[in-house]
């Protein structure tokens, strides 16, 4: 199965250039934002072991509480840190 990559859309969170929290995606449900390798497409959701770039695999939570702790908007870091 072929995956498209997933381009950032308003009401993203981008964590990187290569990972975003976002609800514009076929995983996401019922407003629940998922973790999406944009190079890949595919979804995550927080109890979910991801391995980015090389490293040990992690619980996406902890991958994403990670990122959130440098995000700039108060907002955006607050979704990514209760993730």
């Amino acid at each position: 199965m072929r995956t498209i990559p997933h381009a950032i859309e308003d009401g993203d969170i981008l964590l990187t250039p290569s990972w975003v929290l976002t609800t514009n995606h076929s995983a996401s449900s019922y407003g629940q934002p998922v973790l999406v390798n944009r190079s890949t497409g595919e979804a995550y959701w927080p109890g979910d072991m991801v391995a980015p770039a090389g490293r040990d695999p992690q619980p996406a939570t902890m991958f994403v509480h990670r990122l959130g702790e440098h995000l700039r908007d108060e907002a955006q870091k607050q979704v990514a840190l209760n993730w």
